[in-house]
């Protein structure tokens, strides 16, 4: 009540913001005619001098009128468009930090141009964020010459470019690229051994297209770089034969759901498992596991209790096992192309290449469906989407529904939604849904519907929530005869030419989602795409132009046409867990003012009614009266629908921020990591920090040892000495022990320095500094790498162990934080001692005779100990073939020397007395 009483006096929150806007687009539109007096070589000109104004103190937001009157100018130039001012209204909200939602057709892509333009001109880089590598070569290819007309750069990261050409692109002003391409890349700088190989110089601007997708939705999965691990996958094959003999926990009929298990009974219902499809769990009864036992003893798979230490690790296959057969489905969760289990994205329908299911998941499913099991993967390393985005100094984003995750964006990302007003007033008709008893009515229902608009000519969009439902009702319209375009994970390389003709006249389109698509459904056909299949693909510009001129009239009255036929009518087969993914498919039709139609179809068997209305509802209607093929229209069932969706979109925000609160604690230490990596890299004083932790730790073994002294003898105290001297440094005193015992504590801490330092002057010396510090520097990377890659499966393990403390009331993610504090802060310690200790340990043998130095350089590869060393390159290229995770091949040209052979070396000793000690 309270809430209206301010709009009323105030206005809505969406009027209060364009209140603000309004003064800024009015300034625009006095530089317009300026902007049109200006010659075509003037534009870069005024590029430079907006730099120049900039480095002398100016701001962007000063600059912003001229700017973006500048943008507009060369746009309608260009690309003969003239961006409307609810684009301009976009570009402020942009260049601002906020996102903008604007409806689907409404131009978000030229609406970004300006912003773009505005920020580069500080230097540091635009990134342009899309959802595919398709979106982003199209966009980079499309504003391109309005970029270059203004003097800018525009580049372009595609999933199959090489390092030296991701460098070049992320070099320009102006850079696209999708989110995981811009986060592996960040990942694989961090992991580089040259900084000069590094493609991100800066996090400065980012401008992220279909927002609400790449930060909300795919913000579940984190991105993850990854080896593989030698492991037997003989365990998921098993795994997979046990659990067929398992069976389901018995369901109340009534309610559908398993009957709770009561506390004070002994006896437990029958069965050996329960499934949660609601967050994707199995749970197995005390009769399943001693099932689980008994198979594993049978097959002699195990020795003694399944919940021994040594044996407990197949609880977790036949878990995964479990989930592989009973919550993941081929054509829903993944498909199966070129004999590989490939995932499919939930929200946009498209194949993820290269991603794999983690914790041995996606094993657990090629050996379900009888594919070639790969080897587990080991992290090394990873981030979520959250915490890359929020390196930025500025983030953006556009979208057409972003409104309903609102409170998302302003707690996580500190991101306010503003809604930009359609350029002219929305025409589209949003039916109520229409709800059936089953899936079989509710079909037929649609294909009746589909049959009846397709004779009228008018076109149809049809959008489901699988690729499994999208077979199955292209199957059925093939039994009536209706010729259809189907898109989905398994064709979408067609993807832009299935939509561009999805407005043509008779069309008939399923589509698997529909978020960012990228492409616009426009009536009567896609004008480029029917020129250019007229003219081909190699006709010049020329050609290409002439043809768009003689073909333009008849699209006009195609276009026409379908308009009088009432726009493009759009079908929801099934409700979306996210009412953003339904407003997508919507947003399709009545775009720029065109007339359109939207009507959803749901039956009581989808999954979002089955798991959030449950049988309880299903059974309510049958008692009711309600039929098979007879429909229920009614605005109770839709807000009942509307609160499961909003229920659902609350417990993925709480799994998103459940991950966020886990990742931000990797991310503190993450961020420590890759700074020390990039210090290693860069600083020029590396070596003497090494030498002087050396000294450092020699100081504290003769604390240790002046202690000693006090309780025990000289003679015990100083053999140790000497022992964890010889560890540390490798360190052999010439003196005799009786010499040593007659030295006074300080005077023998003194001599040992000043042999440490001699020593390493002398290695110094005779390899050079840059050559050591080079050394020095591959040793230290390849040790933080290996250490920082056991940190994360610890913490891994952690984050599981955590877990239980609840049951102990403790807070698993206050016991996650405690804990992983404690385990990295001796991580950075122990690499510096580590690589100290190797520093001092290794041997610089000088070789008079070139002989003797090829027989050295012949034994060096099969050493490879730091005791005995030919040359720092010959160990260093070893450390970089392991830092990049390359098997090291050792080949024997020469017949192998025995430990009590005489040495190759020349010296007349035996190996194991000389080289091979």
């Amino acid at each position: 009540m309270l809430e209206k009483i301010v709009t009323a006096l105030v206005g809505s929150k969406h009027e209060r913001d364009l209140k603000k806007l309004i003064p800024i687009l009015h300034k625009i539109n006095e530089k317009e005619s300026w902007a049109m007096s200006l010659k075509k070589e003037q534009f870069p000109l005024q590029t430079a001098e907006f730099r120049e104004r900039i480095s002398k103190g100016e701001t962007t937001d000063d600059l912003l009128p001229e700017a973006f009157a500048l943008a507009r100018e060369a746009a309608r130039r260009t690309l003969g468009e003239r961006p409307y001012d609810v684009q301009l209204l976009g570009g402020i909200v942009l260049h601002q930090g906020k996102i903008m939602e604007m409806k689907t057709g409404e131009g978000k892509t030229l609406s970004s141009v300006a912003a773009s333009y505005l920020n580069s001109l500080e230097g540091k880089g635009v990134h342009v964020v899309t959802v595919n590598d398709y979106l982003a070569e199209r966009d980079a290819q499309w504003m391109d010459p309005v970029f270059s007309y203004l003097g800018v750069t525009v580049g372009a990261i595609l999933s199959n470019m090489d390092p030296e050409a991701r460098q070049i692109e992320y070099s320009k002003d102006i850079t696209y690229g999708t989110n995981n391409e811009f986060g592996f890349d960040y990942l694989r700088d961090n992991m580089r051994w040259d900084f000069s190989k590094k493609a991100q110089k800066h996090h400065h601007y980012c401008i992220i297209d279909e927002i609400d997708s790449i930060l909300i939705d795919e913000a579940r999965t984190p991105l993850i770089i990854s080896g593989a691990v030698d492991e037997a996958t003989g365990k998921f094959k098993t795994a997979d034969q046990m659990i067929k003999k398992l069976k389901e926990c018995e369901k109340d009929p009534a309610t559908g759901d398993y009957p709770l298990d009561d506390p004070l009974s002994k006896e437990q219902p029958p069965g050996d498992y329960k499934l949660d499809e609601k967050s994707k769990r199995v749970v197995f009864t005390d009769e399943g596991m001693n099932h689980i036992e008994e198979e594993l003893l049978k097959r002699n798979e195990i020795q003694g209790s399944l919940f021994d230490e040594q044996n407990f690790e197949w609880i977790h296959y036949i878990t995964q096992a479990m989930k592989a057969h009973h919550l993941f489905h081929l054509d829903v969760d993944y498909v199966i192309q070129d004999n590989q289990v490939q995932i499919v994205d939930e929200f946009t329908g498209r194949v993820l290449h290269g991603r794999r299911y983690s914790e041995g998941l996606h094993q657990a499913i090629e050996a379900k469906e009888n594919i070639k099991i790969a080897k587990r993967n080991r992290t090394l390393a990873s981030i979520t989407f959250q915490n890359y985005f929020r390196m930025y100094d500025k983030i953006s984003g556009m979208t057409g529904t972003a409104d309903t995750e609102a409170r998302e964006f302003t707690k996580i990302y500190n991101l306010d939604v503003i809604v930009i007003p359609t350029n002219r007033p929305v025409k589209r008709l949003d039916d109520n849904d229409v709800i059936y008893l089953n899936e079989q009515f509710k079909f037929n229902a649609i294909c009746d519907d589909i049959e009846r608009i397709h004779k009228t000519g008018q076109p149809i969009l049809v959008g489901t929530v699988s690729v499994e439902k999208s077979e199955v009702l292209s199957a059925l319209l093939r039994k009536r005869g209706i010729r259809h375009e189907i898109l989905n994970a398994k064709n979408h390389h067609r993807e832009a030419l299935i939509i561009g003709e999805a407005g043509a006249k008779g069309s008939v389109t399923i589509a698997t989602n529909m978020a960012g698509r990228g492409t616009d459904i426009k009536l009567g056909g896609n004008l480029d795409m029917r020129v250019r299949k007229k003219v081909g693909t190699d006709a010049s510009p020329e050609q290409f132009r002439e043809a768009v001129e003689k073909e333009l009239p008849q699209w006009r009255k195609d276009n026409q046409e379908i308009k009088d036929l009432g726009g493009l009518y759009v079908i929801g087969t099934e409700r979306h867990e996210s009412r953003r993914i339904d407003n997508q498919l919507r947003g399709r039709s009545g775009r720029q003012g065109d007339p359109g139609h939207s009507q959803f179809y749901i039956s009581l068997d989808d999954t979002l009614m089955r798991l959030f209305g449950g049988e309880r509802f299903k059974s309510l209607m049958g008692r009711l009266g309600m039929e098979g093929g007879e429909p229920i229209y009614h605005n109770l069932i839709n807000k009942s629908i509307e609160r499961a969706q909003s229920r659902v979109e609350d417990r993925n925000y709480e799994i998103r921020k459940h991950l966020l609160d886990y990742d931000d604690v990797l991310n503190t230490q993450r961020n420590f990591i890759y700074e020390l990596r990039d210090n290693i890299l860069t600083s020029s004083s590396l070596l003497e920090e090494i030498v002087e932790t050396g000294y450092e730790i020699n100081s504290i073994l003769f604390n240790d040892y002046k202690s000693d002294l006090k309780h025990e003898k000289k003679e015990d105290a100083l053999f140790r000495l000497m022992e964890r001297l010889k560890n540390n440094f490798f360190y052999i005193p010439d003196e005799t022990s009786e010499e040593l015992m007659s030295l006074s504590v300080e005077d023998l801490e003194k001599k040992v320095l000043e042999d440490l330092k001699t020593e390493m002057e002398d290695k110094i010396q005779t390899v050079g500094h840059d050559q050591i510090k080079q050394f020095v520097t591959f040793d230290y990377l390849r040790n933080l790498d290996l250490k920082w890659q056991e940190h994360l499966e610890n913490l891994d393990a952690l984050r599981e162990a955590v877990s239980l403390r609840s049951y102990a009331q403790k807070n698993p993610l206050a016991e996650y934080k405690r804990e992983g504090f404690e385990i990295f802060s001796q991580l950075n310690e122990d690499v510096k001692i580590a690589v100290t200790r190797k520093v001092f340990k290794v041997k610089i043998r000088k070789e008079r005779d070139p002989v003797q130095a090829r027989a050295r350089q012949r034994i060096a590869p099969a050493q490879a100990d730091h005791k005995a060393i030919g040359s720092f390159g010959a160990l260093r290229n070893k450390e970089r073939a392991e830092a990049s995770g390359a098997a090291v091949q050792v080949k024997r040209n020469e017949p192998k020397v025995g430990r009590n052979d005489p040495c190759p070396c020349g010296s007349g000793k035996k190996y194991k007395k000389c080289c091979g000690a």
